[in-house]
Formats: structure tokens, C-alpha cells, sequence
């Protein structure tokens, strides 16, 4: 069990700091320096001595369901790391080693870009006003959505479960296939793979009794989270696809081991089946009966759909089938036997914002989404920009209303077999103007999921079949599936036949507007900085608090006529393109900003191309909708007036609203078409971690494992986190296979004391001609040394009552940590009468447990009274009090005991005690 009281850490608590002293012998472990700048640690919150290292755990007051988005622990706006979730759903413990012992000061939860141990914000005065949907868009004349000419055979297999590297449980390899009957000739595959979310359930109970175990405890069943897309496998199958949906319980149940969330986990799972696919194309006599009945496969046009943390699986399979992974990270050792056409991505996690460049792509972003309600799914388009050429189309559609969960029927109430939620972060009393059951805006289960079918529909016509009349859907060009109403899904994209742009984060001059940071701690460099209601999907955080590279162009005007200019070092070619395509965006539930849009060439001749209107999205407090629209101006004012498209400078954009604001993520040359698309031979990077004895003496020097495969060079972004404040430092760095680029040496000097482990992070993120697998490694730097003896000596523990009782905790060394020992009052032996609320400083009291006097009670029956007993590094003791009171009551002598607590609160057999007695003054 883990205890859920409170422990307040305050100055009556940890008291002045003295010189050692002797006396009977215990051990404390190390702990961090105490909380926040009152001396408490804010409720919900505590630290646990008793496991093999200190933990900060956190403990909500409802449960927190298992989902795709990270849960992260956050002080003063710096990332302390990923906590290990515990199996009641509400505890969650963060070891708290070197680089997170520092003062706990504004300690947050975050998960998915939303807060979720923050109350509520009070309710405005005036309730939002209702917030209507945008007009449909034109049809598209081909519609995806609609049912194919074939019927369908529904079958599953159960193959032997594999080990992955840094899982100990072994996973299932279990799957369920809609196939086409009557199909002539090898189909192309469609592979499903959904996110993180609970992973067993009880037949009969509720909510609270699904879990994220694995294995399954007795009475318990696996969640069929695999079973969730049979209606998305029906349709495909129905056009021709044979379809399969592979099952993840065994990752989910142990995800939070791995630094990535499981993202090669996944990978190496997807590969893993896809080889049997290819053993049973070659000889189906072996094969699953649902397979031998079914057409072969064709492994050449493979599509990856993948849901959540299963669309970061998808994306890491597909860089993974180009450029292979090392081994010792992989679950998978064969050949590649199949080629990856594209990929779908349902609000994807994207923790290593590593995106694969040359695969095409097409994310689904719910706005209604509660789970990974960042929709950070966004860097799948945004983040593969000048990583190679371009050539792949990558595509966002966001679905206004949908939420996380009800693209899966396993997930959706009244139709799983588990129980199941809406996990949009609804207020019954405060509803929601965008995404509350019952608005405008927010689709039913339905009509979310018949959409979500009707795009990956779209998505394997174009990216596997070939079929660029699908393509005005996906590419930000403006049309509707009919097949999808009444969803509004809007679509931007960059690569396929665009050109050359304007890229912000490129060497660009901004005047009349101002070139601002996607991710940084300063309102005044950020792009949305202070007063934004909501959120943007382009400017989602990664692991650190300030980004470099990572720019978009902010407009604020207070007059129409106020031109922006936007000018490149290096003229670029609008040559054949038929558009200028910009992706902005304005703030949500804005109408009628019109922007005047111009380019001016390198012999200084201008054109104004024309005029585009862009409305913002539907959007609340509680969304991410600060999403860019794709706005075409044609090319011909420009033809008109003799400029030189091959050597244009700059880029004009004049307000002609009265007042208002607006974001560039970007525009480009564009022009119709979908071409083909071949991935480029380039490094791949990965970072390993290593970990090493601190050592006695001296200086040892170790570098952080990197491994650069593949074939030519390109350019990454190094970041290297300072472990004793968690900023970061970051540089660019040119990598090629047998360089040494990417070189991070760790200075390691040996003592005697004892400390913490000191992790030395190191992240990496492509920017040009090259790719990333395994984001985040370092050195990990263990203190080997003994933890000093823990003494206690009472200074004062018989006294009369209106005097203090006195103790002194000393060490038998200085510590290079704090080291700290937890204290629970015991009942007094047979006998006795025990210190009572009403015998000790009140004020104490209220500060040590949050408790009254009243009721007069023991002191060992005092709900959350604990001792929390710091000894700071460098120093060797402290001196403890506990006040008493002087009252008019003739009573017996009264004994205190308080004894050291393991990390349940309960009394540490043999442990050190704290023990006095008070005298009566009358």
C-alpha cells in the first residue's frame, strides 16, 4: 500500500543545524532539499524515504486514467521527469536523483499539454457564448468513405508472445484481420495498431477496476484494444485491403520503463508481425487459418495506421523499415521484406518530435481531444520541413469536435466490452462551449468514428493506390468527404509538389511584425505568450523548456494597411508552381481577418497576388486551437507584372481588418500533383545511456553513447541538459557514420561521500539530411559510496510541560545529498498515557499535520502528523523540538514516542525513535 496522507515539511519540522554528536545507531537515506518557497510541499504531495532511493510521489484525488499522453512531473517550469505510475491510478513516484534534488519549488502535473493538479479556474461571470461550427466545405468528387464492392471474412490469430529489450514480461502477439472475399491477386496490408490505454478490466466492476497491469491478475480479462477498429477494417477491406489489427497490452503494461514511452517497443512489435505476413505470402501452408483463407499479401504496399502512442509506433516502424535501428535497442533482427507506402496517425504522441521525412503521412487531430490534448501530433507536418527533400506529403486534418477516444469502439462507453469514457476533461457545472456532450460543435461516437474511417480510407487510396483525385482532401485544398458529415475536417500539408518557401525557421528579416519561438519560458520571445486562450498543436513542448529552430511569424496590427514583410538571405524559386500556399492561423473563434498577400523579386519589382480571408477555428480555454488554415493566392498578378519567380526575396502580408493577429507557420510554391516518392540514403543517429561508478579519487572522463549509421552527412541539434539546474545548452552539429560529431564527455570525479546519481542528459533532433531514432541518452553517474550512520541524542527529553522536548540527529560523516529520516508517533507502552493534542504548541501541531486540538486525541491518533527530519548536504546534524503547553490539569507524567517510518507510514522495526516524557507543572 501507499500511504496517502500528507506530509507537510516545515520549520518546526527541520530545525538549526548543529555539529555531530553519539548515541544509538540507524540508517536514513538521502533526500532532496525540502519543497517550495513556503517550506511545504503543496497538498497531494509528498517525499518517500523508504524505498532504495528518495521518490517524490504525488497523489491525485481521483483517479487518473491510462492514456497516451505522458504524465510529467514540473518544477518551476523545468522538466523533472516521467513518474512511474502506481496500480491504484492515482499515485505516481518520480526518483528523485542528482539532477532533482534542488529546492521542489512550484511543483506541477502536467500530461499532454493540460495540468491535472490545478483546481478548476473560477467560472468567467458571463457564461462563453455558444460557439457554431464553420460552414462545410465544397464536396470532393471522390468520396473514400463509401463501401467497396467486396464482402468480408473476420478472423484472428494467437502466435507465441516475444521479449523486447528492457521489457521483463513477455508480449502477446495476437491479432484480429477483416479481410476482402472474392479478391483476385495479392492485396496490399493495412496494419492497425492502437495507443496506450488500460490494459485489463474485471467482467463486472466499474471504472476503478481497470487497470495498467500485465499480466492480467486473476479475474481480470485483457482489454481487446485491438478489437477497436473493425469497422475502420471493414470498410478498407470492403475497397480491396486485407486489413489487420495487432494487440499492445503487454507493451502498455510496461511502457513507463522505457525512456522513449515505448515508441521502439512498438516499432519492433509492428516488424515483428509484418515478417510472419511476409513468411505466409511466401508458404501459407503454416500459416493462421483467417490467413490461408484470405488473399496473400502484398508486403510491397504495406499502410501503417496507428492510434496514440500506437501512431508513434507507426511512425517509428517506418523509419525503423529504412534505416534499421541498433540492435541491442531492437525486438527485431530479420530482413525488410516490406515497403511502408504511408502512414495514419490518430492523436499521435510524438515524445521524440523525430518525424520520419521520407514516408508519407497523414495526422488526424482531434480538437476535442483530453488525453494528448496538446494534438503535439502536429510535428508529424511541421517537423519533417528541410529535413530532406520535401517530396513526401505530409498532411494534418483537424477534426472539429472529436475527441481521443472514440476513434476506437474499445474505448468508446456503450459500445466496449471494458468500461470506457469520454476523456474530454468535462465540467458538468461549467460546460465547455466547444467540446461538452450536446454542443454545436462536438460530434457524437458515430459520427466521430465514421469520419475517422472515411480519412484513413482517403489516406491508403492515395498514399497506396495511387489516387490523387483523393489528394483535395488531404492537402489543405478545401474539400469535404460527404461520407464524413456532419464532421468539419480541415487540412493543411507540406512536401508532395510543393517548392520552395518561406520558411521561419530558416535565416529570415521580419519587419512590421516579429520572428518569435515556438517553445520558450520568455512571454516576449514565445509566439502566443501572455493573454492566449488555449493552446497551439504548432508549439508543443518537448523535453525542454526553451527550443532552438523552431520559429513561426506573429502579426499584430492595430489599423488595416500595416504591411508585414518577411525577407529571405537566399532569393528563392516560385518557378512552375501555380499557387503561393501559407499555412495561418488566427485566434480562435475570430471572424474576417483579411490579409493582402505580395512578393517582390530580386530586381525589386512587386505584385500583390491577392486577398485571403481566414476565420479561426472553434475554440476554448480548454483546447488546442490555434491551428493553421492553407491559404492559396495564385501566381498570375505576379506573371502579369514581369517578376522574376526564380528569384523572389520576400514576402508581403498587409492587414486589411482593423485590428487583429495573426501567426505564418510557413508558405510555399505549390501546384497539384502527388509525386513519387523515394526515401533518401541518410544518417540515422541514436543515443545510448551509460552508467558508471562515481569512484574514490580522481577523474575519469566517459563520453554518452552515439551511434551514427547509415550513408552521408547531414546536420542535428545537440542538447545538453545542465543536471543541477535541468536548462539546456544546445549546438548544431554536422553527423556522418565513423565521425564524431555528436561527442558529449562527462568529467566524473571520485570521493568518499555519499550522494546522489547524477544523470548527464544529452538530447538530439534532426534538422537537415538526417534522421533520429533514439532521442535521449546519456551518462547516468552512480554514487558508490555507504551512506553515513544516523545517531539521535536527547538534549532535553524529560522536562516539565510549558518546556520543549529536544533531540539531536546527527551523521557520522558530511553527505554530498541531504539525508533525511521520516517519523511516526507510536502509541505509548502498556501503561502509559500519551502526549495529547492538547499538551503541545497548537501552532506546531497545525504546521506539522494540518490538525486542530479538538477533539483532545493522542498524539499517535493525529490523522498525517509525521516528522520529516533533514539533514542538508555538507552538514552533520539538526536539533528537533516539540513544544508543549502549560495548562491547569493535574494529570500523570505523559510520554512521547516517535519511530522512524518505512514508505507506508508504518513504524520501521529496529528503526531510530524519538522518545520523551513530560512532567506535570502543577
Amino acid at each position: 500500500m501507499v500511504r496517502t496522507r500528507r506530509i507537510w515539511v516545515t520549520a518546526a519540522a527541520v530545525l538549526a543545524l548543529v555539529g555531530g554528536v553519539s548515541g544509538t545507531t540507524a540508517h536514513a537515506r538521502q533526500a532532496p532539499v525540502a519543497a517550495t518557497s513556503d517550506g511545504k510541499l503543496p497538498p497531494g504531495w509528498h517525499i518517500d524515504q523508504g524505498r532504495q532511493a528518495p521518490q517524490l510521489v504525488w497523489r491525485s484525488g481521483s483517479r487518473v486514467p491510462m492514456g497516451d499522453a505522458r504524465v510529467e512531473f514540473r518544477a518551476g517550469g523545468r522538466l523533472l521527469g516521467v513518474p512511474e505510475p502506481e496500480r491504484d491510478g492515482r499515485t505516481f513516484r518520480l526518483g528523485l536523483d542528482g539532477a532533482r534534488a534542488g529546492a521542489l519549488k512550484n511543483l506541477q502535473v502536467w500530461s499532454g499539454g493540460r495540468r491535472l493538479d490545478s483546481r478548476p479556474s473560477a467560472p468567467a461571470a458571463t457564461p462563453p457564448a455558444a460557439v457554431r461550427p464553420p460552414a462545410p466545405l465544397p464536396a470532393n468528387p471522390v468520396d473514400p468513405g463509401r463501401p467497396g464492392p467486396y464482402r468480408t471474412k473476420t478472423g484472428s490469430y494467437r502466435l507465441k508472445s516475444v521479449r523486447l529489450p528492457g521489457f521483463s514480461v513477455p508480449v502477446e502477439m495476437q491479432a484480429v484481420v477483416v479481410a476482402p472475399t472474392g479478391a483476385a491477386g495479392p492485396r496490399p496490408l493495412a496494419l492497425f495498431l492502437h495507443g496506450r490505454h488500460a490494459t485489463c478490466y474485471a467482467p463486472h466492476g466499474g471504472s476503478d477496476d481497470a487497470s495498467g497491469a500485465w499480466p492480467c491478475p486473476a479475474g481480470t480479462l485483457p482489454v481487446p484494444s485491438h478489437r477497436g477498429y473493425l469497422r475502420d477494417q471493414q470498410l478498407l477491406a470492403s475497397q480491396g485491403y486485407l486489413t489487420v489489427s495487432i494487440s499492445a497490452d503487454g507493451i502498455n503494461g510496461q511502457d513507463w520503463q522505457a525512456e522513449d514511452g515505448g515508441a521502439q517497443a512498438r516499432s519492433s512489435l509492428i516488424r515483428l508481425h509484418l515478417a510472419h505476413w511476409a513468411d505466409w505470402a511466401h508458404d501459407p501452408r503454416h500459416a493462421p487459418p483467417i490467413v490461408r483463407e484470405s488473399p496473400r499479401a502484398d508486403l510491397s504496399r504495406v499502410l501503417l495506421i496507428g492510434h496514440s502512442r500506437g501512431g508513434e509506433g507507426v511512425d517509428r516502424a517506418a523509419l525503423d523499415s529504412l534505416y534499421p535501428p541498433p540492435a541491442d535497442q531492437d525486438g527485431y533482427h530479420g530482413r525488410v521484406r516490406w515497403h511502408i507506402s504511408g502512414t495514419v496517425l490518430i492523436g499521435p504522441t510524438v515524445f521524440g518530435q523525430n518525424p520520419v521525412p521520407d514516408v508519407p503521412s497523414l495526422t488526424i487531430l482531434p480538437g476535442c481531444d483530453g488525453d494528448v490534448s496538446d494534438l503535439q501530433g502536429e510535428v508529424y507536418v511541421d517537423g519533417t520541413r528541410g529535413v530532406s527533400s520535401g517530396k513526401a506529403l505530409h498532411s494534418a486534418v483537424y477534426v472539429i469536435g472529436a475527441d481521443h477516444n472514440f476513434f476506437n469502439t474499445e474505448w468508446t462507453p456503450g459500445q466496449a466490452q471494458a468500461p470506457a469514457e469520454d476523456d474530454f476533461f468535462d465540467d458538468p457545472d461549467h460546460p465547455d462551449p466547444v467540446c461538452s456532450p450536446g454542443a454545436a460543435t462536438r460530434l457524437t461516437a458515430g459520427q466521430q468514428h465514421r469520419a475517422g474511417s472515411t480519412y484513413i480510407a482517403a489516406a491508403a487510396r492515395l498514399f497506396v493506390a495511387g489516387d490523387d483525385k483523393v489528394r483535395p482532401l488531404l492537402d489543405g485544398s478545401g474539400r469535404r468527404a460527404p461520407s464524413a458529415d456532419p464532421a468539419r475536417v480541415l487540412g493543411h500539408a507540406v512536401g508532395a509538389n510543393r517548392g520552395a518557401g518561406f520558411l521561419p525557421d530558416g535565416k529570415v528579416t521580419v519587419t512590421g511584425g516579429r520572428l518569435c519561438s515556438a517553445v520558450d519560458p520568455d512571454p516576449a520571445v514565445a509566439c502566443l505568450g501572455e493573454g492566449a486562450t488555449g493552446a497551439s498543436p504548432h508549439f508543443a513542448q518537448w523535453e525542454t523548456a526553451r527550443e532552438s529552430g523552431r520559429h513561426a511569424i506573429a502579426l499584430r496590427w492595430t489599423s488595416a494597411g500595416t504591411p508585414a514583410r518577411v525577407r529571405v538571405a537566399r532569393p528563392v524559386s516560385l518557378s512552375g508552381a501555380d499557387a503561393l500556399a501559407l499555412r495561418v492561423f488566427v485566434p480562435p473563434n475570430s471572424r474576417g481577418t483579411a490579409l493582402d498577400v505580395s512578393v517582390t523579386d530580386s530586381h525589386g519589382r512587386k505584385a500583390t497576388l491577392g486577398r485571403v480571408r481566414v476565420d479561426g477555428l472553434p475554440g476554448s480555454d480548454r483546447t488546442a486551437s490555434y491551428w493553421a488554415r492553407e491559404l492559396r493566392v495564385p501566381l498570375t498578378a505576379a506573371h502579369r507584372a514581369g517578376l522574376d519567380l526564380r528569384s523572389v526575396t520576400s514576402l508581403g502580408l498587409t492587414p486589411r481588418s482593423g485590428s487583429g493577429r495573426a501567426w505564418l507557420m510557413d508558405a510555399w510554391g505549390w501546384r497539384p500533383g502527388t509525386p513519387a516518392v523515394h526515401a533518401a540514403g541518410l544518417p540515422r543517429v541514436d543515443l545510448g545511456r551509460l552508467t558508471v561508478d562515481e569512484g574514490d579519487s580522481g577523474v575519469r572522463t566517459y563520453h554518452v553513447p552515439v551511434r551514427v549509421s547509415g550513408r552521408g552527412s547531414g546536420q542535428v541539434r545537440v542538447y545538453v541538459v545542465d543536471p543541477a539546474t535541468g536548462t539546456a545548452k544546445d549546438r548544431l552539429v554536422t553527423v556522418r557514420p565513423g565521425g564524431h560529431g555528436v561527442d558529449v564527455p562527462v568529467k566524473v570525479r571520485g570521493n568518499t561521500r555519499y550522494g546522489a546519481d547524477v544523470p548527464y542528459d544529452v538530447l538530439v533532433k534532426a534538422v537537415h539530411g538526417a534522421v533520429v531514432g533514439s532521442y535521449l541518452g546519456g551518462v547516468t553517474v552512480h554514487d558508490d559510496d555507504p551512506a553515513p550512520t544516523v545517531t539521535v541524542t536527547p538534549l532535553a527529553d524529560r522536562v516539565t510541560e510549558g518546556s520543549a522536548l529536544k533531540w539531536r540527529i546527527s551523521l557520522s560523516e558530511t553527505a554530498d545529498t541531504d539525508i533525511a529520516a521520516l517519523f511516526v508517533p507510536v502509541p505509548a507502552g502498556s501503561g502509559g498515557t500519551e502526549l495529547s493534542t492538547k499538551d503541545v504548541d497548537p501552532a506546531w501541531l497545525a504546521n506539522a499535520s494540518g490538525a486542530d486540538p479538538d477533539p483532545e486525541r493522542p498524539l499517535s491518533q493525529v490523522d498525517g502528523l509525521y516528522l520529516w527530519l533533514d539533514v542538508p548536504a555538507g552538514q552533520t546534524g539538526l536539533d528537533v523540538t516539540v513544544p508543549t503547553v502549560r495548562d491547569q490539569v493535574t494529570e500523570p507524567a505523559e510520554s512521547v514516542t516517535f519511530q522512524q517510518a518505512d514508505d507506508d507510514g508504518k513504524p520501521l522495526p529496529g528503526g531510530l525513535t524519538l522518545t520523551g516524557t513530560v512532567l506535570d507543572a502543577s
